[in-house]
């Protein structure tokens, strides 16, 4: 909901009430004190009807789901300025004081002016389970944000892990790589070790029988 339609909301819902208890006043009022109250009730009148104007426009520049609510709301308020300037007509009529008492005596205008507060009552009401509604969706707004920086903050301690996942996995597959050219190195070297020994062995044994042979001839001479 627009916080500039419920700025002007409230101004309305203020100076109508005010509104009303002035003309209730003014009924009980002659001469030139009741001129004076009725002139203050006029100059307020012309009030609700800008802050009226004022809260039709902003109503039409929202949304269409939001602006069907606040018309109908608009439709209320402009139904209880039409009272207020209808009661304004009869205080100031001819004799209006002696009119404005048999009315409310005769007439039922105590019913009327009870409707009227009864129905003020009503868009007070309204008002205020549209604010409580609107600072339920302020307070689900603040919880989606912190929700979605929380998983903002796990994904980039996520993406943390994983690289350090990566480089370990880097660094064991260059130490695997480290062994298998270590284990080949050292295979190298027991074949030759094992080719040396061989040969090593063959020549022990080509001396021996050298020796033998030198001794044998030795002998026979």
């Amino acid at each position: 909901m627009s916080q500039v339609f419920e700025g002007y909301e409230r101004q309305y819902c203020v100076l109508s009430a005010n509104l009303s208890k002035k003309i209730t006043s003014a009924t009980l009022l002659n001469g030139e004190q009741k001129k004076q109250k009725v002139s203050e009730i006029k100059g307020g009148l012309e009030d609700a009807e800008a802050l009226i104007r004022k809260m039709d426009l902003e109503a039409r520049s929202l949304p269409p789901s939001v602006k069907a609510t606040l018309l109908a709301k608009l439709r209320e308020y402009k139904t209880d300025l039409n009272n207020l300037k209808t009661e304004v007509k009869r205080i100031t009529s001819f004799n209006a004081n002696q009119a404005a008492r048999d009315e409310l005596l005769e007439s039922g205008m105590a019913d009327t002016m009870m409707a009227s507060a009864d129905q003020r009552g009503r868009l007070l009401v309204s008002t205020e389970r549209l604010n409580q509604s609107s600072d339920r969706v302020r307070e689900s707004r603040r919880t989606m944000l912190e929700t979605e920086e929380l998983g903002v903050s796990i994904l980039h301690d996520l993406h943390q892990q994983r690289q350090s996942l990566l480089h370990t996995h880097n660094t064991l597959h260059g130490v695997d790589d480290n062994v298998s050219r270590s284990k080949k190195i050292l295979t190298s070297m027991s074949r030759r070790m094992s080719r040396n020994k061989w040969i090593i062995g063959s020549i022990i044994a080509v001396l021996v029988i050298a020796i033998i042979l030198i001794l044998y001839f030795k002998l026979i001479h």
